[in-house]
């Protein structure tokens, strides 16, 4: 079974923008008819799922991302991505993709293959 490579995070100030993606390393079987998600974990607070978007490409979002984070995958490529606009302090934390196998459930550890994370920093 594949795993999940982060990658695109950095520093940027606030009312910038990111593209994350997360990339399969190696073939993860039923990459396109089951659910991905973003999740984060900033210092001092519990893991968020972010975004998620299971086989129909319907996605859903936190409320605090709505209107600013756009969540997609490429099936073909076995990638995810993650378009983060308007940018705020508050969205620092380490950024991780998940794919589930699954439904798209709200618990990091329920998804059965998750990344290492990428580092996201917004400053004011």
């Amino acid at each position: 079974q594949g795993q999940l490579v982060e990658s695109g995070g950095g520093s940027v100030q606030a009312g910038g923008s990111l593209r994350l993606s997360c990339r399969a390393s190696g073939y993860i079987f039923g990459f396109g008819s089951y659910c991905v998600a973003w999740f984060r974990l900033a210092p001092g607070q519990e893991r968020e799922r972010v975004a998620a978007i299971g086989s129909t490409g319907s996605p859903t979002y936190a409320d605090s991302v709505k209107g600013r984070f756009t969540i997609s995958r490429d099936n073909s490529k076995q990638t995810l991505y993650l378009q983060m606009n308007s940018l705020k302090p508050e969205d620092t934390a380490m950024y991780f993709c998940a794919f589930s196998g699954r439904y798209c459930g709200i618990a990091f550890l329920n998804y059965n293959i998750r990344g290492q994370g990428t580092q996201v920093t917004v400053s004011s």
